[in-house]
C-alpha cells in the first residue's frame, strides 16, 4: 500500500534588500504584500517580477525577484500606473455621460494623464466637474479591473462588433499588426486595449482633478480626424490632491514669466518676435554674474574663449549634419546675392559646434597640444513651434555656455570626468542639490537617427559609462535619448517644487571628427583622429535662469541679486549720511540703491521686500549719530547694528563665498 501525499510546490521570492521568502506556487503580488502588512497591501498598486511590472492578480509560478510598487515608488512607475488607470476611469465616465464617444490614446504623462476623445459633444470647462463626479462615483462602485489576453484577430473582432471602436481597430491592424497576442482591460461595461499593468480595483482612486481641454489630432497627424484632449490628475487620497493643488498655486507664484516682469529682469515683445527675449538691466546683471562665475571657473580649468558669428554658410551645417537632422527646427535659409550676382545661402546659427571645429582645423595640431578646450557663450536660433514657447525656458533665440574639448582617446575618460565635476560644481553653487543623472544612449533598433557606425557608438557609450563609474555617480539609462552624433550625460535637476528640469549636458562625439576630417599629429609622426566632448553646464543661459527664477522664487543669493542692498533713510535729516553709506557700498563693488523718497520707512521696507532685495540698510538719526547702520535681511528681518566697515566686510564675505 502506498500513501499519496499532496505536496504543493513552492517558489522562492527575493526582495530588493536581498532577503528571500518561500511562498506557495501561484502566489500573487497582493498575497505577497498582504504577508508583509495590511497597510502595504492596501497601498500596493502592482509589482515588478524580475524587473517587469505586472498586475497584482498575476500568479507567480517560478522563483523570482519581486519589488512592491506603491504610488510613491521612487522611479515614478507607481504614479504612471495609477494615472494610466485613472485615464481609463475618465474614459468610462465620459462614455456613460456622453454616449457615442470614441477614444484614441490615453497615456500617463509626467504630471497626470490625458485622453484623446472623438465626440459630437464639444467639451467645456463646466463639463470637467461633471466628469470628475462620475469618476468618483465609478470609484465607489469598486469595479474590478480585469485583464484579458487574446489573439490580435479576436481583439479586432471585439473592437469591431462588441465595442465598435475604429481607433482601436486601426491600432491593432497597423501598430500591432505583427503582435500575435494583445490584452484588453475591463472595468464594468467599459473596456480598452492596453498592455497594462493597471490598478486592481477602481476604488483605489480617491481624488481627481481634470485640468484642461485642448484640441488634438488622431495619432498627432493634422491631416487626420480632429479630437478633443482632456487632461487630468488623480491620487489615492484627498490629502495628496490638496497638496498637488497647493503646489500648482505655488508654481503660479513662481512662474518665471510673472516674476521676470515684476522684477524687471526680461521682457518679451511681439514687435521683436515670439521667443526672442530681451534682457533688461536687472536681468542682464544676473546673466552677467553667472557668465563671469563660469568664465572664471573655466579659466582655472584650462578653457580658452572664442567668439563665432550668428550666421553661417549652409554648407557648414550640411557638413556637420545639423541641417538635415535638425532642418524642421531651423529658420529657413537666407539666400544672398553679392554684387557680382553670385548666390549663397546662410543659416541663423543653430549650433556653435561647427564653428568651433573650424577653429580647431585652422592649423596643424600636435598631440602635445591636446586637450584643447574651446569655450563660448554663443547665441543660437531654433524655430520652435509657437505652442511650445515658454518664456526663457523654451525660446527661439538663446545663448549656450558651449565648450568643445578636443582630446586624444587616451585623455577622453579623464576629460569627461572633469566636465562632470565642473557641472556638479555649478549646480551645487547655485543651490541645485537634488540631481538625477541620465546616461542617454542610442537606440540600436533605430539606427537611421544617428551618424557613425555601430562600433563607434559602442566605443563612445563604453567611454561614457567608464567615466560615470569612475566619478562614482548614480545614473539611470535612457535608451534612444542620445544626440545624433553621440551618447551624453544629462543632468536633470529637481527644483524647490519637486519638478524636473534637464539642464547641463556632457556629450561624447566620434562622428564630427570624421565629418570635418579633424586630426592631430601623434607621437609616431602620423595623423590621428581626436575625440570631441560637447559640454554645457548651464545648457542655455535663458533656460537655466528661467528655472533658477522658479527654483528660488526670484530670491537670488546675494552674489547674483541685481540690487544687493537698499539704503533706506528714515528722515530727510539723515540723507547725507545715507548717501555716504550708499557711496561706500558702490566703492566696494556692491550693487546698492538709495531711496531718498519722502515715504514712510514701512513703505520703503515693504517695497524692498517685494523687490526681493537681499539686504536693507536702515538709516535713522541714531545710526547717523553713531556712525553705524541697522541691517535687515529679506524675509528674515532685523540683523542688528553694524559699523560701515563691518557691514562691508560681512557683505563682501557673503558675496565671495557665494553662500
Amino acid at each position: 500500500m502506498s500513501n499519496n501525499i499532496d505536496v504543493q510546490a513552492a517558489v522562492t521570492i527575493t526582495f530588493p534588500d536581498g532577503k528571500n521568502r518561500s511562498f506557495t506556487s501561484g502566489v500573487t503580488g497582493y498575497d505577497i504584500a498582504q504577508s508583509i502588512g495590511r497597510k502595504l497591501a492596501k497601498d500596493t498598486l502592482a509589482i515588478k517580477v524580475n524587473g517587469k511590472p505586472i498586475d497584482l492578480s498575476v500568479p507567480i509560478t517560478e522563483n523570482a525577484e519581486v519589488e512592491i510598487i506603491t504610488f510613491d515608488h521612487p522611479d515614478n512607475i507607481g504614479k504612471e500606473i495609477f494615472w494610466h488607470s485613472a485615464s481609463h476611469i475618465m474614459a468610462q465616465a465620459i462614455e456613460e455621460l456622453f454616449p457615442g464617444s470614441k477614444f484614441g490614446a490615453g497615456p500617463a504623462i509626467e504630471q497626470g494623464f490625458y485622453y484623446d476623445i472623438a465626440s459630437e459633444h464639444r467639451f467645456t470647462e463646466s463639463d470637467l466637474e461633471i466628469i470628475e463626479k462620475r469618476m468618483l462615483e465609478i470609484s465607489r462602485r469598486s469595479l474590478e479591473i480585469r485583464r484579458e489576453d487574446l489573439s490580435r484577430e479576436d481583439a479586432v473582432t471585439y473592437f469591431t462588433s462588441t465595442r465598435n471602436d475604429p481607433y482601436k481597430v486601426e491600432i491593432l491592424e497597423d501598430t500591432l499588426k505583427d503582435t500575435p497576442r494583445v490584452s484588453i482591460y475591463h472595468q464594468g461595461d467599459f473596456a480598452d486595449l492596453c498592455s497594462g499593468p493597471h490598478l486592481s480595483n477602481t476604488s483605489q482612486l480617491k481624488a481627481v482633478k481634470l485640468t484642461n481641454i485642448s484640441a488634438s489630432f488622431w495619432r498627432g497627424d493634422a491631416s487626420r480626424e480632429s479630437m478633443q484632449r482632456i487632461y487630468g490628475i488623480a491620487f489615492p487620497s484627498e490629502k495628496l490632491l490638496k497638496q498637488h493643488l497647493a503646489n500648482i498655486e505655488e508654481a503660479r507664484k513662481r512662474d518665471h514669466r510673472k516674476l521676470g516682469a515684476e522684477l524687471e529682469l526680461f521682457m518679451l515683445s511681439q514687435k521683436v518676435g515670439s521667443g526672442l527675449p530681451i534682457w533688461m538691466p536687472k536681468g542682464a546683471i544676473v546673466r552677467s554674474e553667472l557668465e563671469s562665475f563660469l568664465r572664471e571657473e573655466q579659466r582655472k580649468r584650462g578653457y580658452v574663449p572664442v567668439y563665432t558669428p550668428h550666421i553661417g554658410n549652409i554648407e557648414l551645417y550640411k557638413q556637420s549634419g545639423h541641417y538635415p537632422y535638425y532642418s524642421d527646427s531651423q529658420f529657413p535659409p537666407l539666400t544672398y546675392k553679392d554684387d557680382l550676382g553670385r548666390e549663397e545661402q546662410y543659416l541663423l546659427k543653430p549650433m556653435n559646434c561647427p564653428h568651433h571645429h573650424m577653429i580647431y582645423s585652422s592649423k596643424l595640431r600636435s598631440y602635445r597640444e591636446l586637450p584643447i578646450r574651446l569655450t563660448e557663450f554663443g547665441t543660437v536660433y531654433r524655430h520652435e513651434q509657437s505652442g511650445e514657447l515658454n518664456g526663457l525656458i523654451r525660446a527661439r533665440g538663446f545663448t549656450q555656455d558651449d565648450s568643445h574639448i578636443y582630446c586624444r582617446p587616451d585623455q577622453l575618460v579623464d576629460e569627461i570626468c572633469n566636465a562632470i565635476d565642473l557641472t556638479k560644481f555649478v549646480f551645487a553653487t547655485l543651490g541645485f542639490d537634488d540631481i538625477e543623472i541620465r546616461l542617454s544612449l542610442h537606440d540600436p533598433e533605430n539606427l537611421e537617427k544617428y551618424g557613425g557606425t555601430e562600433d563607434v557608438w559602442q566605443q563612445a557609450e563604453q567611454d561614457v559609462r567608464e567615466a560615470a563609474d569612475k566619478m562614482g555617480i548614480n545614473y539611470i539609462i535612457g535608451v534612444g535619448e542620445a544626440s545624433f552624433y553621440g551618447p551624453k550625460i544629462d543632468f536633470i535637476v529637481r527644483d524647490a517644487l519637486g519638478r524636473k528640469w534637464q539642464l547641463g549636458t556632457v556629450q561624447v562625439d566620434y562622428v564630427m571628427p570624421e565629418r570635418f576630417d579633424l586630426s592631430y599629429i601623434g607621437s609616431d609622426g602620423h595623423p590621428h583622429r581626436p575625440v570631441i566632448i560637447h559640454r554645457a553646464p548651464f545648457g542655455s543661459m535663458e533656460r537655466f535662469i528661467g528655472v533658477l527664477i522658479e527654483h528660488t522664487a526670484g530670491n537670488f543669493p546675494l552674489w547674483l541679486a541685481p540690487v544687493q542692498v537698499a539704503v533706506l533713510p528714515i528722515t530727510e535729516e539723515v540723507h547725507d549720511y545715507a548717501s555716504t553709506v550708499h557711496q561706500a557700498l558702490l566703492d566696494n563693488a556692491i550693487r546698492a540703491e538709495l531711496d531718498l523718497r519722502s515715504e514712510k520707512i514701512g513703505k520703503k521696507i515693504r517695497e524692498a521686500e517685494v523687490g526681493k532685495i537681499p539686504y536693507m540698510v536702515i538709516i535713522g538719526q541714531k545710526e547717523a549719530d553713531s556712525g553705524e547702520t541697522s541691517l535687515r535681511r529679506h524675509r528674515k528681518g532685523d540683523q542688528g547694528n553694524l559699523t560701515i566697515e563691518h557691514l562691508l566686510q560681512k557683505l563682501k564675505t557673503e558675496i565671495k563665498e557665494k553662500s
